[in-house]
């Protein structure tokens, strides 16, 4: 039972730890469903493929599947948690 409490104590502290980290990026995450696909993101990427952007700049966010797949996992992790909230723990 000590084994028991330690690994449920340990793994207790690692989620609110990872769900501090999660509620914090939320804004993050609603402006990235709002930029993809905008306006703005299709500018972006009409600068970026005319050649207007600098060379050393990271283009994960104009790449059409960075941040499709980034919507796509928090959608199914939102599911997992529901589903892992819904669960009895006894």
């Amino acid at each position: 039972m000590e084994r028991h409490l330690n690994a449920a104590t340990a793994a207790v502290k690692r989620l609110e730890g990872a769900l501090d980290k999660w509620e914090a990026v939320q804004e993050a995450i609603a402006a990235l469903k709002g930029y993809y696909g905008s306006d703005l993101w299709r500018q972006d990427f009409a600068d970026d493929e005319a050649g207007l952007l600098p060379d050393d700049l990271k283009r994960g966010v104009l790449s059409e599947d960075g941040i499709w797949n980034l919507l796509t996992d928090v959608n199914e992790l939102n599911q997992r948690l529901k589903r892992v909230a819904k669960k009895k723990n006894h």
